[in-house]
């Protein structure tokens, strides 16, 4: 996926406390640690997709909206404002920021699992990239079957940035968009499955992050550091 930078919105177009934003994470690692430190959004009572500008000022994520936060920030350095799509067999999808240096691809995320946060730009494809989160991706219910990149810019009638209301045209687009194939075979996911739930019943109350590959993730959560 080749795409070339358009000019973000005139940052007078931003409130104050979004311009320090934007001036302050000038790096997806930045955006990363500060997304990490940033209460995770468990959508309590209804569900949001909220914009830029909410996010700011809520103070509050989940995987979507930190990917939007990332997106309308790193645009202003440099990066265009992409995202990549999973599907999973039980519906509980995941979204990324992407970002490309030197040639390679990282990824920018926030997740209530720590093998869903962010990659270092390692990747020499999409496929390689969205492929790290395969074995993360398993837990009781979960497995990635496909994953699909998309440029926020072409998202039309939707304020994703500024919008006061939840946008979840972002989301339909997303869950309509065509998501290339992406699965491990039967016995390779039986695999992985039973290894989570063994570690689980021998760790209660706490989420695995002891993965191959785990060299390239960006920096966790405190809360999920060893």
């Amino acid at each position: 996926m080749r795409r070339v930078a358009r000019n973000p919105p005139d940052l007078r177009t931003y409130t104050p406390a979004e311009r320090r934003l934007i001036a302050r994470l000038r790096t997806p690692a930045a955006v990363q640690r500060f997304l990490n430190e940033s209460t995770y959004n468990t959508e309590p009572g209804k569900p949001t997709l909220k914009s830029f500008r909410e996010v700011v000022r809520q103070k509050n994520v989940h995987c979507l909206e930190a990917a939007l936060f990332a997106a309308a920030v790193l645009e202003h350095h440099g990066h265009p404002p992409l995202v990549l799509s999973f599907e999973s067999i039980d519906k509980l999808d995941h979204v990324l920021f992407i970002f490309k240096e030197k040639g390679r691809w990282g990824a920018v995320a926030r997740s209530r699992d720590p093998g869903l946060h962010g990659r270092r730009p390692v990747y020499r494809s999409l496929r390689a990239l969205a492929a790290s989160y395969m074995a993360p991706f398993i837990d009781f219910t979960g497995e990635i079957t496909g994953f699909a990149p998309y440029d926020l810019n072409d998202l039309k009638g939707c304020d994703w940035r500024f919008s006061p209301r939840n946008v979840w045209k972002l989301e339909t687009t997303l869950l309509n968009i065509p998501h290339a194939r992406l699965r491990w075979k039967k016995a390779r996911v039986k695999r992985q499955r039973d290894w989570y739930r063994a570690w689980m019943k021998a760790n209660p109350g706490q989420k695995p992050a002891d993965y191959p590959g785990r060299e390239t993730w960006l920096e966790l959560p405190r809360k999920f550091r060893a």
